[in-house]
């Protein structure tokens, strides 16, 4: 079991650290919600600290939406707005298919070929702290192309959380 949660974890990460540019992002919120009312904001750490990555990872995302947040007027407070908390999962993805190839024009030689990758999802939850409910959620899936160094890592953890805060409905500057 252990090792199932460790791979598990660790395809979860290289998902989270492929290259950006193949995130796919959208977003879901409670229409009668007024955004403009949230200035501030907390980590739900009950949430976070069950998600199934490393700390040193989860670190890295929080930061993440904590530039991004300030970045849109948030402040955090002991006493926030809202509570931001995430989580990810992965699943394994296999394509068939058949390519038929004529190397003489005479017999065709017909081919299949299997590819099989990983596809990751990371979720970023707003919950308003008073109600207590769910106000938005982004989502943010990636495939698994390549493990990337520390530095790269974090520039892609970064602009994964950047493209799906992007989502988020209000823009405070």
């Amino acid at each position: 079991m252990k090792t199932i949660k460790f791979i598990l974890t660790l395809v979860i990460l290289q998902v989270l650290f492929s290259a950006c540019s193949s995130v796919r992002v959208t977003s879901d919120y409670e229409s009668q919600t007024d955004f403009e009312r949230y200035k501030t904001f907390a980590f739900y750490r009950t949430g976070i600290d069950q998600v199934q990555i490393s700390d040193i990872d989860k670190r890295r995302i929080m930061r993440s939406i904590e530039t991004e947040l300030t970045a849109k007027g948030f402040t955090t407070s002991k006493n926030p707005d809202v509570l931001i908390s995430f989580f990810t999962k992965a699943r394994t993805q296999i394509d068939v298919y058949e390519d038929q190839w004529r190397p003489f024009y005479f017999d065709p030689y017909y081919r299949n070929h299997v590819s099989q990758y990983t596809e990751g999802t990371l979720y970023i939850d707003v919950i308003d702290k008073e109600d207590k409910l769910l106000v938005w959620q982004g989502i943010g899936t990636g495939y698994l192309t390549k493990s990337l160094k520390r530095e790269k890592r974090e520039a892609a953890i970064s602009e994964f959380v950047k493209k799906i805060l992007n989502k988020y409905p209000i823009k405070h500057l």
